[in-house]
């Protein structure tokens, strides 16, 4: 007979002692301790939401491009799906073309682009002769057309520099990805932080802010960022060089008062923006301006997208393996850490 097991009184005791503390409220209510930087949304996520739901609703809901949309995208998805399950196929694909297609996956918007632009890329003849030897149907003259001017609207989302859109009517392409971008990232354009992050950059500063008047805005902001530095926080160099200047220019440094020093500061945060923004646009333009290079270290710091992070994750099941399965965590954070920074580490021997 089944016999259910007697209460231990030492787990009851230990499950009675456990303890559940609210994160969320210790970090609200702790001061000077415990700080998060605010919760912003992955930029790559947000680029491949506009670039695939806001582009395919837009052409979806327009009569004129709906049906050319569609039937060049499935002749797309019929090539693809044939050159990949087909050695056969694939061999067509190399003697026509001279180079493989590229198969799009799911997770990263920049291999769409590049399939549809390598297809783009075949002349019309030679893409009717491919689909003839492959049994299928073969892009029209319009939808060949079409994946030309879709993948130059979209260009833009690829690089990774700014998207450069001048058009603002939503009735074109670029107009819906300009109207998808400022609601997406509404409140990231609305933050100071991010301004702050974007200005200390030398190669952006205020080079994508159009109008004189908001680009004098955005340098007073900088300005003040700069001017409420601690000075205990603010950098030794920085301080050996106005200290210097300060000894210099008053030798009678009896009479000074915090007044003065203040206005000094002020003054220097001034003219080291003012030199910051005629700088090249190096990142080692940053050593020349302290400053502005704490500024920069302290709101470039948090990572703007998620995917080099996962990027990282996909290379630790690559490198943990079946076969593996014994490595100690050391070796194993070595050797992961060894293949995603391989690129670095050419000149290792």
């Amino acid at each position: 007979m089944y016999a259910p097991p007697e209460p231990n009184e030492e787990e009851d005791n230990d499950e009675q002692g456990v303890v559940f503390t609210d994160v969320e409220e210790l970090l609200g209510t702790t001061e000077g301790q415990f700080s998060l930087p605010p919760h912003f949304r992955c930029a790559s996520h947000t680029l491949n939401l506009i670039s695939c739901n806001n582009i395919d609703k837009w052409l979806s809901s327009n009569s004129d491009s709906k049906c050319v949309y569609r039937s060049a995208m499935a002749k797309c998805a019929a090539l693809w799906t044939k050159e990949s399950r087909s050695t056969l196929a694939s061999e067509i694909v190399d003697e026509i073309c001279g180079k493989k297609m590229i198969v799009p996956t799911s997770t990263r918007w920049n291999s769409f682009h590049d399939a549809l632009s390598h297809i783009s890329d075949i002349p019309a003849q030679d893409l009717n002769t491919l689909c003839t030897r492959l049994d299928i149907r073969a892009p029209t003259e319009r939808e060949h057309l079409f994946l030309k001017e879709y993948c130059s609207v979209l260009k833009p989302l690829t690089d990774t520099g700014t998207p450069k859109w001048t058009i603002e009517d939503d009735s074109k392409p670029t107009g819906c990805n300009c109207t998808a971008i400022k609601t997406r990232f509404a409140l990231v354009l609305e933050s100071s932080e991010a301004l702050l992050a974007v200005l200390t950059l030398p190669k952006c500063k205020v080079r994508w802010i159009g109008g004189a008047e908001r680009r004098g805005v955005t340098r007073a902001l900088l300005i003040a960022e700069c001017r409420t530095l601690p000075r205990d926080e603010e950098p030794t160099e920085n301080k050996n060089r106005e200290v210097a200047a300060h000894s210099s220019a008053n030798e009678n440094y009896f009479f000074s008062f915090d007044e003065e020093e203040e206005d000094a500061m002020s003054i220097s945060a001034d003219s080291e923006v003012l030199e910051y923004m005629r700088s090249g646009s190096e990142l080692e333009v940053l050593n020349r301006f302290p400053r502005v290079k704490a500024v920069s270290m302290k709101y470039n710091t948090a990572t703007p997208s998620s995917a080099p992070v996962e990027r990282l994750f996909s290379l630790g099941g690559i490198v943990l393996t079946p076969r593996r399965n014994r490595l100690s965590d050391k070796r194993f954070e070595r050797l992961l850490l060894m293949r995603y920074n391989r690129t670095f580490c050419t000149d290792v021997e």
